[in-house]
């Protein structure tokens, strides 16, 4: 009997347990209650709404509290359509009590675009009070000597809360600010300049208004460190030369080329010249018999022709004998 009364009391304990649960996790009598506690006038019926509408009542109602808390005018249904449009609620109630506390106007509307835009709205309410300082990288320029000059630039900067929809980031303020220097240390005749007053190079690029159409305004450009690099011109007039001497070499080559082909075309255009000779020779035997049948030619005619070719031929056989002994001869000293 003891046995089945304890099996009933835990079984009834079990179902109380899980009603209670069921009730306490649709109903959130807790968090209605500190809602309450603090000033907010919430009922029952609403946060079960949330429930319905997959929205968790905290993510809501605990932001609410701290607005309600700091003096700002919002309401539930602000918040709730925020959340379900994706945005932070606790960071733009956050933003906003603290723009509040830094006297910067700031509206929930302006907030949540701000948030839903992707932005940290609460970090660009930090930055409009506390300016932030971005570092650029090394930024290499070369003077008009040829000199190059290595610039490392620290830039202080502000959110424009009103700006920070649709306008450019960190990259473009870095990318302005490395165009800026390139084109002032161009502009500069030496890099003994630029060395001499680098605060030019910051009054000159922080002159152009680089912050035009960024989420940011820009307070100071200040001249971190600047470095002498390379002779870039020297490098430069050295390639050229170099590439100058490529390109000579090459038309010698070519020319030296050009002249071996022609000496190659000569030689065999005298090799083809004297096979013409060798050709005509063979024909005059020929036309010498064709005109002794004819009577062109008497004999007597050509007895002298063959005198003359054999004195011709003695005066060859001498001339080259004379020559040898010339080149046999020691030098006269």
């Amino acid at each position: 009997m003891m046995e089945a009364s304890m099996i009933t009391f835990l079984l009834i304990a079990v179902v109380v347990i899980i009603v209670l649960s069921v009730f306490f996790s649709f109903f959130p009598v807790m968090l209605w209650v500190s809602a309450w506690a603090s000033g907010v006038r919430i009922s029952i019926i609403t946060l079960v709404a949330m429930r319905l509408r997959r929205v968790t009542p905290s993510r809501i109602v605990n932001p609410l509290i701290k607005a309600t808390k700091a003096g700002l005018g919002l309401n539930i249904n602000q918040l709730e359509s925020h959340y379900l449009a994706g945005g932070n609620v606790d960071r733009v109630v956050n933003a906003l009590i603290a723009a509040q506390r830094a006297d910067i106007p700031l509206e929930f509307t302006r907030a949540a675009a701000i948030d839903l835009a992707g932005r940290d709205v609460l970090l660009a309410v930090q930055m409009s009070v506390n300016p932030r300082v971005i570092e650029t990288p090394i930024v290499a320029a070369v003077a008009k000597n040829g000199i190059e000059v290595k610039v490392k630039a620290r830039v202080t900067v502000r959110a424009n809360i009103d700006r920070l929809v649709g306008g450019a980031g960190e990259e473009t303020i870095i990318a302005r600010v490395g165009e800026g220097i390139v084109t002032t240390v161009g502009s500069s005749n030496s890099h003994k300049d630029v060395l001499e007053n680098p605060d030019s190079i910051s009054r000159t690029v922080l002159s152009k208004g680089l912050d035009s159409g960024t989420a940011f305004e820009i307070l100071s450009i200040d001249i971190a460190d600047v470095d002498v690099g390379k002779n870039i011109g020297a490098y430069l007039q050295t390639e050229q030369a170099e590439a100058d001497k490529r390109i000579a070499q090459a038309k010698a080559e070519e020319r030296r080329a050009m002249a071996v082909a022609h000496e190659q075309e000569m030689k065999a255009r005298v090799v083809e010249m004297k096979a013409l000779v060798v050709e005509a020779e063979s024909q005059v035997p020929l036309a010498m018999a064709e005109a002794l049948r004819s009577g062109k030619l008497g004999v007597m005619d050509y007895m002298n022709l063959k005198n003359i070719e054999a004195d011709t031929q003695m005066r060859g056989s001498l001339g080259k004998l004379n020559d040898g002994d010339d080149s046999s001869r020691p030098p006269h000293k």
